[in-house]
């Protein structure tokens, strides 16, 4: 199950361009909390705190709690914006959720058991198609990542969602299709000899000359 994050906060009564820039001058970062039928709450964090969740690489699929002002809001971050420069974050999207709300998140495939394929044994390469799944699931029990075994898988074949077993209580959230999460391709080098199997060698390929003919016979001397 994902970690649950806990994240400090401070409401902000002032909103624009001109409050959000003074707030990054001083190392906060803007963020709005919606969702719930209830009022849009503008909040501001630390920026060191923020881009420390966000490296640990699961943020997005993870509940925030928001700590403001003595108030603690459950959440899931929705969008985080940052500078196009510097890269640093610049807005956070919060929105609200319930304890047992179901939830649509991004949650990353991890492909294990690469030893156990014939087909990776033999040079093929596997071609990710999709590195995250959109799973719909209890927001107490958001999966960290979905494991999918590549044991058996030989050059050729596809994984697709069906096959995937997920965790209890989730399901995808992409159902009109039983999409594709990735497939096992040959290698170039092994692409380049199977054409050139089909290549007729040298010595195979027929020759035409531009020279008459000749026979052996005796040449007429105009008589």
């Amino acid at each position: 199950m994902s970690e649950q994050l806990t994240l400090p906060a401070e409401t902000r009564d002032r909103a624009g361009k001109g409050a959000s820039r003074a707030l990054r001058r001083e190392g906060r970062v803007p963020a709005v909390v919606y969702g719930a039928n209830q009022e849009p709450l503008s909040i501001h964090v630390e920026e060191k705190l923020l881009a420390k969740l966000l490296s640990s690489g699961h943020f997005m699929n993870s509940l925030v709690m928001i700590d403001a002002g003595g108030n603690t809001i459950r959440t899931l971050p929705k969008d985080v914006q940052f500078h196009p420069v510097t890269s640093r974050p610049s807005h956070v999207d919060f929105f609200r959720v319930g304890e047992h709300s179901k939830v649509t998140v991004a949650v990353p495939v991890r492909f294990d058991n690469e030893e156990d394929s014939p087909g990776i044994a033999r040079g093929g390469v596997l071609n990710v198609v999709r590195h995250d799944l959109e799973l719909t699931c209890d927001a107490s029990t958001i999966p960290d990542e979905i494991h999918i075994s590549l044991a058996g898988l030989d050059i050729g074949d596809s994984i697709h969602i069906s096959a995937v077993k997920l965790p209890q209580g989730a399901e995808s959230a992409i159902t009109d299709r039983d999409f594709t999460i990735a497939t096992l391709v040959a290698p170039s080098a092994m692409k380049s000899e199977e054409g050139d199997a089909d290549t007729p060698a040298p010595d195979q390929v027929p020759t035409t000359s531009d020279e008459p003919e000749t026979t052996d016979g005796p040449q007429s001397d105009g008589e």
